[in-house]
This record gives structure tokens, sequence and C-alpha cells, in this order.
């Protein structure tokens, strides 16, 4: 291994060679002493983990060097060691982003020592955290995080790749269950702002009188209960993405703040009147229809026009065809190997079981599904009866939706073709309609057998 770098730039040899012969007790510090800041700079090329530099040198002052080695190896950690304990010059350094100011003193070796080490453990957890974010976007790839290969799916591709690629606002519409979080991240975790934090918000979780604090933060004594000053969601998404699901539920009385907000990209926080700038882009969620809450009353029109950007809509499962059993082969794997329990088969009851349900729980619901019948069936092969449907057991199993009479028509049809096998005529007396409006609905292809 290369060990950790660490330059030492002093110019009395005899101070330097004490630094540096301490630093180098730990075997893995690789440890090289410079006298003047032009040999330091010659050697930066070889990129130092780390760099300490004497304020007063020769040929230049500490600030300087700093800032010389900043414009070729602009995050390398620097610690300045001044003979002088000027408080107003170490305020300064430390503005101008240096990481620590040591004075000369016999207690400068060990507090060396000590910044050292807390400099290396907060590299190391930089460095762990770029990680774990170069993993969610690999976890959060497109590919990955949408699962299928129906028409309806691949247009979904196309609005996220569209949005992947500017800052536009994006707004996701879809049913309960389609994996509106999900595509949020996606989004984010693929776009220039994943180093960023993601910052998610379920707007119908929050408790009305602590929605603005909870989105815009508040000062220390705003409100009974504010002990302190905290920071909001916008602030903590600052630099990367903030998802607001179930904007819909948002309280009117809110709405004109938040529109505030989106257009001059500053927040104030709850009791105080410091202005902090925002650079954060907006996705939000919602499973209900927008433009008719707008139509309603309930939602702004300014608002609305401000957060819609680019709209994505997911499409409800039952209209995502063979994606079906495409997902549920995907959770019944990925259940068995976190169960260690072996490859899972269907049979072709099983998928013909699964391909007629309708899905009102969409995607969250199939995966439900698959995980109790990965765990019902009996050597690793999943029948009908391992396939238990949560709806079915209830005579309500239409989920409250926004639709005509005509389609729910159409629903309580296929519902009793499905109950009685497909038969055309045991459905029409069933529901004491004419067997030809079934047939008609057949041939215009709004049933299917």
């Amino acid at each position: 291994m290369e060990g950790y770098k660490i330059y030492i730039v002093e110019d009395d040899p005899w101070y330097g060679e004490i630094l540096a012969y301490h630093l180098s007790l730990n075997p893995d510090y690789k440890v090289s002493r410079f006298e003047s800041g032009k040999d330091c700079l010659a050697k930066m090329s070889a990129k130092p983990d780390l760099v300490t530099i004497d304020f007063s040198l020769p040929d230049m002052q500490g600030d300087e060097l700093f800032k010389k080695i900043r414009e070729t190896n602009p995050t390398v950690p620097v610690i300045i060691i001044s003979a002088q304990e000027e408080v107003s010059v170490a305020v300064n350094l430390l503005k101008i982003g240096v990481n620590d100011y040591l004075v000369k003193d016999e207690a400068t070796k060990d507090l060396l020592w000590n910044s050292v080490v807390r400099i290396r453990e907060n590299q190391s957890l930089k460095k762990e955290v770029e990680h774990l974010r170069e993993e969610l976007g690999q976890k959060y790839s497109f590919q990955k995080t949408l699962i299928g290969q129906s028409e309806n799916l691949k247009k979904v591709f196309t609005m996220m790749e569209k949005a992947v690629k500017t800052n536009i606002n994006v707004s996701i519409a879809g049913e309960t269950g389609t994996g509106k979080e999900v595509v949020a991240k996606a989004i984010h975790y693929n776009s220039e702002r994943k180093k960023k934090n993601f910052v998610a918000v379920n707007m119908a979780a929050i408790p009305k009188e602590l929605v603005e604090s909870e989105l815009f933060g508040h000062e220390k004594g705003a409100f009974t209960g504010a002990l302190a000053r905290k920071a909001g969601k916008f602030e903590e998404a600052n630099g990367g993405s903030i998802f607001l699901d179930e904007i819909a539920e948002m309280d009117m009385s809110l709405q004109s703040k938040m529109l505030r907000v989106l257009q001059e990209r500053e927040v104030v926080r709850v009791g105080g009147n410091e202005t902090v700038k925002l650079d954060v882009r907006l996705i939000v969620a919602t499973h209900k229809n927008l433009a008719d809450e707008v139509k309603k009353g309930n939602f702004r029109e300014d608002l609305y026009f401000r957060i819609m950007g680019l709209p994505v809509e997911l499409p409800p499962l039952r209209e995502r065809g063979n994606d079906i059993l495409i997902l549920a082969k995907h959770f019944a794997d990925a259940f068995a190997k976190e169960n260690k329990l072996g490859i899972i088969q269907f049979t072709k009851e099983a998928k013909e079981k699964l391909m007629k349900y309708h899905f009102p729980g969409n995607i969250r619901e199939l995966k439900a599904v698959i995980d109790l019948s990965v765990v019902m069936c009996e050597n690793n092969e999943i029948k009908p009866d391992d396939i238990t449907f949560a709806s079915t057991k209830r005579d309500d199993f239409f989920i409250p939706e926004d639709k005509t009479l005509r389609q729910h028509t159409c629903d309580i049809i296929k519902h009793y073709l499905k109950k009685n096998n497909d038969d055309v005529v045991a459905t029409a007396k069933a529901l004491d309609i004419g067997k030809s409006t079934i047939y008609k609905m057949i041939q215009e292809g709004e049933l299917s057998i």
C-alpha cells in the first residue's frame, strides 16, 4: 500500500524533523519534508493526502501557499502552524478553507497528531458516503428500478431520460403502489445532483400545524417546543432534490408560501427574518388529478403551473400486460434469495391467475402477494392455490377511483367473467343484462376473454 501521504512545509530543519518523526510513529503515514513553498508546490502533482504549512516561510506566507495549493489540489486538507497566536489570523485562515490552525509550543506535536487523525477520519467518511452514493446510482439505474418491457413502461423511461438531462421540476402521477418515490429517486441518482441529498416528504403524513416548520425550518423560540434552531427539509435538500409526495394534500394556506419559495429560490425559517438561498430540484407526486383539484378550488393554479414541469405518468400494473409475470418472477427470486430458498418456479395455471387479477394495489400489492406465495408453495413451485389476493376476500373489491359509469360497468363485468370462467351467458344472467351487451363490449375492445 502507498500509505497516507503527508507533506510538512517547515523552513526550520530541526523543527520540521521533530514533526516528521512524531507523525512517522504511525507506520501508515508516509511523511515528506520541504523547507520552502516553492519546493512543496513542485511536488503537488504526487497528490498528497494532507499538507502542514509553517505560516512564515522564506519565500511566501502560509495563506499564499495555501491558495496556490488549492489551485491545483482543491480538496487536499491543509493545517497551518504558526509561531504567533493571533486570533484574527486564525479566523481569517479558517474562513478561506484551512482545516486547522495550530500554535507552535510544547503541545504542538500532540495537537498535530490529533488533527491529522480527525481529518483522516473525515476523509474516510466522505469516501464512504461517495461510495454509497455511487452504489445508490447503480441501484437506481432505470432498468433496475422499473422492471418490465411493456410499451407503457418504455414511455416512462423516455420521460425519465429527459428529466435527468436538466433541472426542470418533475411531477409524477399514478395510482397508489405504482412506484412514484422509486421513480423520483431514480431521476435524482441519475442526474448531476446525485452526490447531494435526496429528501423525501409525505405531505399527507405531517400534521397541518407542523408542515411549515417541517418544510422551511424554524428558529429557537418560534413556538412552544422550539428549543433550538432547526433546518427544514428544503435546506436539507440544498444542492440536491426534494420529493414532495401527495402534493395535492398541501393546505391552501401553505400553498402561497410554497409558491414564494419556488419563485424566489429562498426560504425564511418560521420565527426568523434571515433568508436562506436555495438550489433545490423539486419533484412532486400525487395519485390525484391536479388539474381537477385546481378546477375544484383545492389547489392554486399558479402553483400548479410552477410545479408541473415535466410530467411523468406511471401506468397501473393492470395496464402493463406481461410485466406482471416479469415482476412476479423478480419478486419471487429476490424473496427466495433473501431467505435461502432456492429457485422458484410458477405453474402455467399460477401465471394465468396472476394475469387475470386487476391488482388495485399495483406493484406494492403484487410484491406482498408473491412473498406470501413463496412461503406457501411446496417444492419451490407456485401453484394457483398458493396465490391469495387480499381484495378478493371482500365484497367491495373495487378501490375508490375517479371513473366513468361505463368504466365501472366494464370492471364489474370483468369481475363476473373471471368468476364464471369467461362464461358470457352465466355472467349476463348473474348481472341481469343481455349477453349482447357483453359481446358488443368484447367486439369494441373494452373486454377480452
